[in-house]
C-alpha cells in the first residue's frame, strides 16, 4: 500500500496533499501513539478497506493503526448511508483499535471519538464544536443564519471486527464550499470560520486527543464513569437537556427530553407521561421547545 504523498504530484487547486512521511514522524511510535499510518489516494470506504486489510494480514496491522484517504467516492455512514467528498477537502480516516476493555464497554467508542474530535477542533480550529448523540460533531455555521445554527462537520462510525478489534472511522469536512457539501445541514471548517484548515494540524491534534482519552478509558478498565469520561462526554453533547425525536432503527419514533447518558453510553429520555427509556441507536432530531 503506497501513500498519497509518495505517488501523487502536488495538486494545484489550493488543497495540498497530506505528507505521509511527515505525519508518521509525528504520530507513529516512538514519537506518537500509532503503530502504523498509511495515506492512500482514494478509498471507497476506509472502514471497509482497513477491516479487509486486517482480515487478510493481521500481523501487518498492529493496533493502533490508521488508514487515511485523500478521496472517498463511496464513504459509509450509519444505517448504510453513503456520501462523497472532493479530493483533499476532508479528513477521512479509520483507526484500528484493540482496547483492553470488556466487550460491553465498546459502546462508548463513538462518544469518546466525538469527545476527542470536539476537543481537537476547539483547540486547533477555534470553533465551538459540540457533539450530537451518538456520533456527529457540530459547529456553528455563521453563513447559514443568525444566530448561527449548529451544522454537522464530522461523522463517526465504529464497527467491531470478527476478531474482536474495532475500527473507528471519522469523516471531517475541512475546506468544502457550500455547494460541495452532501446535505444542507452540513458545514465545513472553512465555512465555520476556523482558525486553521490545515488538515495535518487537525489530524495530529485529533489523534493526540483520542490517544489521551483512550488511555484514561483503558486505565479504568473500560469504565467510563470511573475515568470521568461520562461527565466529559456529557459536557460536550448538545443533545442533552433538549427535547428530541429518536427515529428507531426497527421503526417508530420516540419523543422526549434527553436527560443524560446511561452507564453504557445510551441516551436516556424522559417522556411527557413521566416514563423513561434508554436508546442505543437511531437518528436523533433536536426539536424546538414547542414541537
Amino acid at each position: 500500500m503506497t501513500s498519497a504523498h509518495d505517488d501523487q504530484t502536488p495538486p494545484d487547486d489550493g488543497r495540498p496533499a497530506l505528507r505521509a512521511d511527515f505525519l508518521r514522524e509525528l504520530l507513529v511510535a516512538p514519537a506518537g501513539p500509532l503503530a502504523r499510518l498509511e495515506v492512500v489516494a482514494e478509498s471507497p470506504s476506509t472502514n471497509a478497506e482497513l477491516a479487509r486489510a486486517v482480515a487478510q494480514d493481521p500481523d501487518a496491522w498492529p493496533a493502533p493503526a490508521l488508514l487515511v484517504a485523500e478521496h472517498q467516492p463511496a464513504g459509509r455512514g450509519r444505517l448504510g448511508r453513503t456520501w462523497t467528498t472532493p479530493p483533499r477537502a476532508a479528513l477521512l480516516g479509520s483507526l484500528l483499535l484493540r482496547p483492553a476493555v470488556p466487550r460491553a464497554a465498546l459502546s462508548w467508542l463513538p462518544l469518546l471519538a466525538g469527545l476527542a474530535t470536539a476537543r481537537a477542533l476547539r483547540a486547533t480550529a477555534g470553533v465551538d464544536a459540540v457533539a450530537k448523540w451518538p456520533n456527529d460533531v457540530l459547529v456553528p455555521d455563521p453563513g447559514a443564519g443568525s444566530p448561527p445554527p449548529l451544522r454537522k462537520v464530522a461523522g463517526i462510525l465504529a464497527e467491531v471486527l470478527p476478531d474482536g478489534g474495532v475500527v473507528v472511522g471519522v469523516g471531517l469536512n475541512v475546506t468544502q464550499t457550500r455547494d460541495e457539501l452532501p446535505v444542507p445541514t452540513a458545514t465545513s471548517l472553512a465555512l465555520a470560520g476556523a482558525a486553521t484548515t490545515d488538515r495535518e494540524v487537525v489530524l495530529v491534534a485529533l489523534h493526540e486527543a483520542f490517544g489521551e482519552i483512550l488511555a484514561r478509558w483503558q486505565d479504568a478498565g473500560g469504565d467510563a464513569h470511573a475515568a470521568g469520561l461520562d461527565a466529559d462526554c456529557a459536557g460536550i453533547i448538545a443533545t442533552l437537556g433538549t427535547r428530541v425525536r429518536v427515529e428507531r432503527v426497527g421503526g417508530g419514533d420516540v419523543v422526549g427530553l434527553a436527560t443524560g447518558l446511561a452507564p453504557d453510553g445510551g441516551l436516556e429520555l424522559r417522556h411527557d407521561d413521566g416514563t423513561t427509556s434508554v436508546h442505543h441507536s437511531g437518528d436523533v432530531h433536536h426539536l424546538r421547545p414547542h414541537d
